[in-house]
């Protein structure tokens, strides 16, 4: 665990850090997939960016919301740049929102956007795991195994390593085996394969949300593994509704 790194009189807080690292990386690969399958990469870079900003923004004002009192007391510390104040559900819900307004504007192909998308979105998962790693959360359970980690006054399963690594495997199917370039199905492999690890991760988590002896991230996992193939089954394998002009 190493959450932060000083630079003298500042401390760069290295979670935030690799989460940066991996939407730029993400987005440069997104542009380069863009490209092959006949997308201007300035759209698909755009797309990205006012997703992100935009929830990023709500994400801060959803969680400012809830805690208006601090935040009337110290506004400064809107621009704080601590992941932990950012509420996640309503950042997403906006960014998409705005990424969507975006594609609707720009008459952006739905299959074409998500089949650009699938890779960057695999990427973001590896920092999303280093992320983890760095910053300690996501934490497993108590463990004697040879390759438990000591974290929080134990040894514990190094879960935010599964993490890391099985999102490797995801990035690499998705770039070493893509599905037909422009039927949009890679995106929900991503999704597909991204919530079948997590149904396993989360068997090890030591910071799960338990509900009448469930797991709740679990449930939900499958619940999303459920509808992503199901994606999987109903999309065409093909770019005939593109051509007919089906945009975002």
């Amino acid at each position: 665990m190493l959450p932060y790194l000083r630079l003298g009189p500042f401390l760069l807080p290295l979670a935030s850090l690799s989460l940066l690292i991996g939407v730029w990386f993400g987005s440069w690969i997104a542009e380069k997939r863009a490209l092959r399958i006949g997308i201007k990469s300035d759209l698909i870079s755009n797309l990205i960016f006012i997703g992100l900003i935009a929830g990023l923004i709500g994400a801060r004002a959803a969680y400012a919301a809830r805690f208006i009192n601090a935040y009337i007391s110290n506004p400064l510390s809107l621009f704080a740049l601590t992941p932990e104040t950012l509420s996640i559900p309503e950042g997403l819900m906006i960014g998409l929102f705005a990424a969507f307004l975006y594609g609707q504007r720009k008459k952006l192909g739905v299959r074409l956007a998500l089949d650009a998308l699938a890779p960057a979105l695999a990427v973001f998962l590896v920092f999303q795991g280093l992320a983890h790693l760095l910053s300690g959360d996501a934490f497993g359970i108590p463990s004697d195994t040879l390759w438990s980690i000591y974290l929080w006054n134990e040894y514990r399963h190094p879960t935010q390593i599964y993490e890391t690594l099985l999102a490797i495997i995801i990035l690499f199917i998705i770039l070493k085996y893509p599905l037909k370039p422009g039927s949009g199905r890679s995106f929900w492999l991503v999704i597909a394969l991204s919530s079948a690890s997590r149904l396993f991760i989360e068997a090890f988590r030591g910071d799960s949300t338990i509900w009448s002896g469930f797991r709740v991230s679990q449930i939900i996992a499958l619940m999303v593994l459920a509808a992503s193939l199901w994606m999987l089954y109903t999309w065409i394998d093909s770019t005939d509704e593109e051509k007919k002009g089906v945009s975002l």
